[in-house]
């Protein structure tokens, strides 16, 4: 049986508060002493910095390296000098930077005088019900849910089995990602989606019988639908063991999921998960393109529980900035697409829609919701939370990612519990920020915010959401 590396015993040893005191004292006394002892070091070396700055020509002048940085960005400069380092395709982890049209432009309406808002008393229901149709529907607390993130590709295994302790924790549902199978997961979760991934790992029976719900993986915001290859040296020898990886052999998923290499043969497949897992949610993951509506009509026609819709700025553990900079469509106008078709097809209360990309916060959150979305997915605000102080640990000479990525030996120095503790923090207080944020609507129940909550304040958002604008008298 493979072991994890997972401290059990999660008791932190304190120090008496005398001695943090006076390791603050004779660390700030010390900071102190070298400042004045160096200050005129420091000030003669600014002030032949500064003459140069504002003497000598571009061509020899620091200054230029700041222009320079302007003329493109810090993003920019670094990735081309990494593209003359190495001559391969970069792969950037998390989101891009580019700004995509945002949420940002819209607001929601109080409730009043015209409208009485809630009373601060109610009990706001955040329940939802994925799969409504299914046999065997999965009922989260909270409509936020972790988006995939791979064990061993990506994430550690500790970074992984915090997720599900946090998860179960709030109620709420995590997704395995294209990793292999870790059973430490699924103890420590109430709900897990397992990926029906582009690889040919976790297909087995007694793995899908595991499941809450399935999601066929056809692309991710951050990659579209393009295949890739995890080449065998890149990967942990332990990880290549549990994916069954021969000596040599590339990790490659491919451009569509086993069982569904032509659109016409998801119906069958989706039949055939239904009938493995005994009637558990069997939904599609999307990255949004513009063909969307195209795209939700083969998935709704095949007969799918759910559907799972990454916007361009949802993240990952690396791919090509190209692809992360210039393929698919934002998540807000994804998300206001697909609710759109949502209500002309009927489908609310069919077909659970499942948004996520780049959502960080629970106004965010809210919106989505309210332009269609019955649940989001979050993913790198998840990674963010469930480090949290912890970060501290590898900051500032190691990437902040290091404490939560396989690749990296940090990852060792993650504590499970802490981290389950801040993840379930953030999720519950998210939860209850919505429910304020329902109640000031008048209403009860998250099923009860629509897009006739919002008003936009500019046109271009009040066109694609099809809300009113702000500035003008209903």
């Amino acid at each position: 049986m493979l072991l994890y590396d997972v401290d059990h015993n999660q008791g932190e040893e304190f120090m008496p508060q005398e001695f943090y005191r006076g390791l603050l004292t004779g660390g700030l006394l010390s900071v102190l002493g070298l400042s004045l002892a160096g200050s005129k070091v420091i000030d003669k070396l600014s002030d032949i910095l500064l003459q140069r700055i504002m003497t000598e020509p571009y061509f020899r002048n620091p200054w230029e390296l700041v222009y320079a940085l302007h003329r493109t960005s810090p993003q920019t400069t670094v990735e081309t000098n990494l593209r003359s380092q190495y001559g391969k395709v970069i792969d950037r982890p998390l989101s891009g930077p580019r700004k995509f049209p945002s949420l940002d432009g819209l607001v929601f309406n109080p409730a009043q005088l015209a409208r009485p808002a809630s009373p601060a008393d109610t009990a706001v229901n955040l329940k939802v019900v994925i799969g409504p149709r299914a046999a065997r529907p999965m009922v989260i607390d909270i409509p936020i849910m972790v988006s995939a993130m791979a064990y061993g590709l990506a994430l550690s295994a500790r970074a992984k089995i915090a997720i599900a302790k946090a998860t179960a924790r709030a109620g709420t549902a995590t997704n395995t990602g294209e990793g292999p199978f870790v059973p430490a997961e699924r103890t420590s979760a109430r709900h897990i989606i397992l990926q029906w991934n582009r690889y040919w790992w976790n297909k087995e029976p007694e793995i899908l019988k595991q499941a809450d719900m399935i999601e066929i993986q056809f692309g991710q915001g951050a990659r579209g639908g393009a295949g890739h290859v995890t080449g065998f040296k890149a990967i942990d020898p332990r990880i290549r063991k549990e994916l069954g990886l021969a000596p040599g052999q590339d990790a490659v998923a491919h451009s569509r999921p086993p069982g569904a290499e032509n659109p016409r043969n998801l119906a069958r497949l989706v039949a055939h998960l239904r009938e493995v897992t005994g009637g558990v949610p069997i939904g599609v993951k999307l990255a949004a393109g513009q063909d969307l509506e195209k795209d939700l009509c083969l998935a709704v026609d095949a007969g799918v529980d759910a559907v799972a819709i990454d916007g361009a700025e949802a993240g990952t553990k690396g791919s090509p900035p190209v692809l992360q900079d210039e393929f698919g469509l934002p998540t807000f106008y994804a998300v206001s697409r697909a609710g759109k078709f949502w209500n002309k097809n009927h489908l609310h209360g069919q077909v659970s829609l499942i948004v996520g990309g780049g959502l960080t916060t629970p106004g965010d959150f809210l919106k989505v919701l309210a332009l269609g979305a019955d649940t989001v997915y979050i993913g790198s605000i998840a990674l963010f939370a469930l480090a949290h102080t912890q970060v501290l640990k590898v900051l500032p000479w190691k990437p902040p990612v290091s404490i939560v990525f396989q690749d990296s030996p940090e990852h060792k120095r993650l504590r499970v519990n802490q981290a389950a503790t801040s993840l379930a923090n953030f999720l519950n207080s998210c939860a209850l920020e919505m429910a304020e944020g329902i109640k000031a609507l008048g209403k009860s129940s998250v099923t009860e915010v629509t897009r006739h909550d919002l008003v936009a304040l500019d046109p271009t958002t009040a066109a694609a959401a099809g809300v009113p604008l702000a500035y003008r008298t209903p």
